[in-house]
């Protein structure tokens, strides 16, 4: 079959270059259509118990997590001069296309008691509308109890920023950002302060932002890098060159196929294009490998050609399909993001082998023969010294081997015992992270501005606003601001209290739930219609409960505690709500971001642990295909296992938690580490007729046969993961160096524990016909 496919590949060869030609220029003009994605991406399936309770939640009150906040630390707030030109600022912001709402002291209202001839009722009006009052102004507002904590602590000051729903899923959230932050770093340095930024449309703009520039920097670095360990292997500007130019082409197939796919680039589909650089770069070094390898044995470019097909066809076929299975394996998991980037990776890893195995031999065979520089470093006098050394130990002391080996496994299982399981919101961003740093202003100050909704079900009509539940909301609150994680609640209950100091003609001692005496003129305005005709007061009102009066909701502003955290802080929320609200006739949901991704954070570690199991069973699979022994295929995977469980038992004594950037690793190693083992049993199997099934001479011939383009591509596949250490985010760097220790790894156990076993293991089957 080989055979007949590379006298096929040559007797074709300007066809298959024209035909990569155009098919590669059509996949670029669809890649350079693929577009960031703003909106979030959905971690957790569909029919998720809290998916679905975010989605009630957000159709009864909206989006939860559509504010951006501006905050500021000065003495100098409550004077004249600056409070106009903060005015001035926060005016700037509010006309911005694409703001719904700006929350902050110069916009803050007031609640006042009107009394006429024939009526009684409440109105509001804006707190500083008159300059020449601005004294009173600061009085009455600072006489309110409901902005403290809520807009300013102390002399920290926040602004609270609304954007559309519409922004927020387009294009427009970075731009408005952008113009957030230069209108207010302007006024901010005019002012001499520095001013903050957090939320999550602004933490989500800016990792947007930073995607797109690290997929093209490590893109670029990868590229660079290889490019350099290639030119020092071959000596040949030709092999690298060619070389990139393939990789180039996969990375266009790749980006463009996540565009047919209606796929948009995420924090993770962008790794792909990396990938496919550090993944195709190897394809390119079997088959340049083997082809200097038949040329110096048959001294013919034509038939050097042939044999390059034939001997390495199969086996770059099955390392790349484990590698592509190694990904692919997410597209089976219920978490959108991953099926995204394992259907665009798998596929990618797929096609860029293919388009490696048509265009090389196409391409070398209109190039000049290799000349002796260009296949000197097959006589390495290092490496090959390197792997005499291992011949010996694998050979003559296979025991010794396998002993150190099950000695360094017990180590490692005692670090899996320290593994822990542990993500945050910002887990990714390093603590001098700009970002990372302004999320904490807030925590110290305002403790938190993650959102956390808690939505009571009264299960009646206007149940939200009887005086009972009030009572209970109230109590319920208070208990809240019990935890130094949350910010301070805000509730239809603090409406009222507002509504009932102005009753009491705003005194703020009156700042409190009605009692039996004045409910009966308070309560009539929470049963007011919500349209948006009405008062300020009214939307208030009409924010904190739903249309028809049956649903309340609670909103806080929550620290990023991490999954380990959060679930007990969660639990004794939960306790202190069913000690409060009697569940027979109320229901009460922990929902918003924060628990949104809590569970995305724990779903995504639990499909990434399920889709490692289904990776190493279909790539047993294929080796059993391809090796038709069980022993055989019970000592690659063995081989395989033990970077796997040694690297886990790093990431325990050093304390590298479990999480999704981090898991993501076993999947990815497990799928590329295996394409050593398959080169090396397959050049074994190959080689025992001409050893006359000779088990140790076979062994030892391998090792010198596939040892050093083995070394090779792990070198190149380790250094293309470490070039992921040029990334901001933490997880990114930890994918990076982690994937290649295990790569490494993978290279040493390949060339001592594999052969060894073999050495062992295998010498029963003796001389076979």
């Amino acid at each position: 079959m080989w055979t007949v496919l590379a006298n096929f590949i040559l007797h074709f060869r300007a066809s298959i270059l024209i035909i990569l030609l155009i098919s590669t220029v059509i996949m670029g003009y669809f890649a350079s259509k693929a577009q960031m994605r703003y909106d979030q991406s959905s971690a957790i399936p569909q029919n998720n118990p809290k998916n679905i309770e975010h989605l009630a939640f957000k159709k009864k009150f909206g989006e939860d997590g559509s504010m951006i906040v501006v905050g500021f630390t000065t003495d100098n707030f409550f004077t004249p001069s600056f409070f106009e030109k903060f005015t001035s600022w926060q005016q700037r912001i509010k006309n911005l296309e694409g703001i719904e709402n700006t929350l902050n002291i110069a916009t803050a209202i007031n609640v006042k008691k009107q009394v006429t001839d024939t009526s009684e009722k409440l109105i509001t009006e804006p707190i500083f509308n008159n300059k020449e009052s601005f004294d009173s102004s600061k009085l009455t507002f600072l006489n309110l109890p409901f902005y403290k904590d809520l807009l300013y602590h102390d002399n920290n000051y926040l602004t609270a920023i609304y954007l559309s729903g519409e922004a927020l899923r387009s294009f427009r959230r970075i731009e408005l950002t952008k113009e957030i932050k230069l209108i207010t770093d302007s006024f901010a340095k005019e002012q001499g302060i520095e001013a903050h930024y957090s939320g999550l449309p602004f933490i989500r703009s800016l990792l947007s932002e930073s995607i797109k520039y690290e997929m093209k920097l490590i893109l670029v670095a990868s590229l660079l890098l290889t490019s350099f360990i290639l030119l020092l292997f071959f000596r040949s500007f030709t092999a690298v060159i060619s070389s990139i130019l393939i990789v180039l082409a996969g990375v266009l197939w790749a980006i463009g196929i996540l565009y047919l796919l209606d796929y948009k680039i995420s924090i993770l589909t962008a790794l792909v294009a990396p990938l496919v650089v550090v993944i195709g770069i190897p394809n390119c070094i079997y088959f340049l490998n083997k082809y200097h390898t038949q040329f110096a044995l048959l001294g013919n470019k034509h038939d050097a050609l042939i044999g390059m097909i034939e001997r390495m066809g199969i086996v770059t076929l099955f390392t790349n399909l484990t590698a592509a299975i190694g990904f692919g394996v997410f597209y089976f998991t219920q978490s959108q993001i991953l099926k995204e980037f394992g259907l665009v990776a798998g596929v990618s890893i797929l096609v860029v082998f293919f388009i490696s195995l048509f265009a090389i031999p196409s391409l070398f065979s209109y190039l000049k023969e290799p000349k002796t520089k260009h296949t000197k470093y097959l006589e390495n006098k290092f490496l090959i010294a390197t792997l005499l050394k291992f011949e010996h130990f694998v050979v003559v002391h296979p025991k010794f081997t396998t002993a150190f080996w099950m000695i360094v496994l017990g180590i490692s299982c005692i670090g899996i015992t320290r593994l822990k399981s542990r993500s945050f919101i910002v887990d990714d961003l390093p603590k001098k992270n700009i970002v990372y740093g302004d999320l904490k202003y807030f925590e110290k100050h305002f403790h938190g501005v993650m959102p956390l909704e808690i939505m009571i079900d009264t299960k009646k009509k206007n149940g939200a606003t009887t005086l009972p539940t009030i009572q209970k909301i109230d109590q319920f609150t208070t208990a809240l601001r019990e935890y130094p994680q949350l910010s301070k609640p805000l509730s239809i209950v603090e409406a009222i209290k507002f509504a009932r100091q102005a009753y009491y003609d705003g005194d703020s001692t009156s700042y409190a739930v009605p009692n039996g005496f004045d409910v009966a003129f308070l309560l009539p305005y929470l049963r007011m219609k919500t349209d948006t005709s009405k008062t300020q007061f009214n939307k208030l009102v009409s924010s904190f409960v739903d249309s028809t009066k049956r649903f309340a909701r609670i909103s806080v502003g929550i620290e990023d505690l991490g999954s380990k955290q959060l679930p007990i802080l969660l639990q004794n929320v939960q306790e202190k709500a069913n000690e409060i609200f009697d569940s027979t006739r109320y229901s009460v949901t922990f929902t918003g971001t924060s628990i949104v991704f809590l569970e995305g954070s724990k779903f995504i570690t639990d499909s990434l642990r399920d889709s490692l199991l289904l990776a190493l069973i279909m790539i047993t699979l294929c080796m059993i295909f391809l090796f038709r022994s069980w022993r055989i295929v019970l000592i690659s995977i063995l081989t395989n296992m033990i970077p796997l469980v040694i690297t886990a038992g790093v990431m325990g004594f050093s304390g590298i938690p479990l999480k999704p950037s981090t898991v993501l690793v076993f999947s990815i190693a497990l799928g590329i580490a295996i394409d050593v083992t398959i080169r090396f049993l397959v050049n074994y199997k190959q080689d025992l007729v001409k050893f006359n099934y000779n088990i140790d001479e076979t062994v030892k011939g391998t090792i010198q046969e596939t040892g050093i383009s083995i070394i090779y591509t792990s070198l190149i596949l380790a250094a293309g993961f470490i070039v992921f250490l040029v990334s901001e985010f933490d997880g990114t760097k930890a994918l990076g160096y982690l994937t290649a220790l295990t790569l490494i790894l993978a290279m040493i156990t390949n060339l001592s524990i594999l052969p060894a076993l073999l050495v062992r293991f295998d010498k029963h089957k003796g001389k076979q016909k």
